[in-house]
């Protein structure tokens, strides 16, 4: 990446993620800038805004040189029709916001990267799922006589109608990058790696359902390195898929999460019991038991090199640090 100090924004960047990337890049320098509902202490600057409506905040994007939105309500929730609305409209609404605002600005930022999900791809067991064959998801068949569940399909659908919010309109001195993220682990309190190994912790952490649904992951060291990848690489645009170069099926997914925390058995957890869990839970079961089986196909073939392409590597440095 270039040595220059860079302007960067991040529109809704005060979740994990956000604070993730926010940390690495003003640890190298650079000025950081997130735009929040409800601004924060910080080492980097915080600046207002709703999502919603054009305000003061647009200045923040005026000569910058890097916007990375990652605006969206979690969707660790039950897919009731207002948890629904607040998915979708915390996405594709603030995408197009932007859209309107780096449209017309003098300065704009010459690399906007707006998150997007793994999950756009279909229930994939046979295969893995990269950018140029990669099938997208929506109404497959998940066995031989069943379709994928309802929730399924809702998410697919944001998905796609987030990445045509972002791509429908023209930013000729902006370069626009989907990041088709799979599952970011970061050694912190609260995130997906704390859910995982405190399932692990207690003995609960066998396989998920029968198994055999892969998981895609990415370490949070290569998430951010990809990042920063993709701002420096001028002739990458598109949707890119962001994930570690080898998924591995549920049942392995846990094993090696119990063999490197020193853990030899957890309680699988049966479809019914799963079920059942995560409604008690207040969440869907779509997150564990879909297969997403996906490559970064891009990533390789522009030269980028993971430091963590194994998840047992993965989970070897994630444990150290917590």
């Amino acid at each position: 990446m270039t040595t220059r100090p860079l302007r960067i924004v991040l529109p809704g960047g005060s979740g994990q993620v956000g604070r993730m990337l926010a940390r690495y890049f003003q640890e190298r320098g650079h000025h950081v800038t997130v735009l929040t509902r409800g601004p924060y202490t910080a080492p980097w600057q915080t600046v207002h805004w709703d999502g919603e409506q054009i305000g003061p905040w647009i200045e923040t994007l005026e000569g910058a040189d890097v916007c990375i939105n990652l605006a969206g309500r979690s969707v660790n929730c039950r897919y009731h029709p207002e948890n629904r609305w607040k998915i979708y409209a915390s996405r594709i609404g603030t995408t197009r916001l932007l859209n309107r605002v780096i449209a017309g600005l003098d300065e704009p930022p010459r690399v906007w990267l707006n998150a997007s999900t793994a999950t756009i791809y279909r229930h994939a067991l046979d295969r893995p799922m990269d950018e140029a064959t990669g099938e997208l998801g929506g109404h497959e068949l998940i066995s031989k006589r069943r379709r994928a569940p309802e929730t399924w399909d809702f998410s697919i659908g944001v998905a796609k109608d987030w990445e045509a919010a972002f791509f429908e309109t023209q930013t000729p001195r902006t370069r626009k990058v989907a990041m088709r993220s799979a599952i970011v682990f970061s050694p912190v309190p609260g995130g997906t790696f704390a859910t995982f190994l405190n399932l692990v912790r207690i003995g609960l952490g066998g396989t998920e359902g029968n198994g055999r649904q892969f998981v895609s992951w990415i370490h949070e060291t290569d998430f951010a390195r990809a990042v920063e990848f993709l701002i420096d690489r001028e002739d990458l645009d598109g949707p890119i898929n962001i994930a570690a170069p080898h998924p591995l099926p549920n049942r392995e997914f846990m094993e090696t999460l119990r063999d490197v925390w020193g853990m030899p058995n957890g309680l699988p957890a049966p479809l019914p019991l799963l079920e059942i869990a995560t409604f008690l839970l207040r969440t869907e079961s779509e997150l564990v038991l879909k297969s997403r089986r996906v490559v970064p196909r891009r990533l390789l073939e522009a030269g980028f090199e993971f430091q963590f392409s194994q998840w047992h590597e993965a989970v070897d440095d994630l444990i150290r640090q917590w």
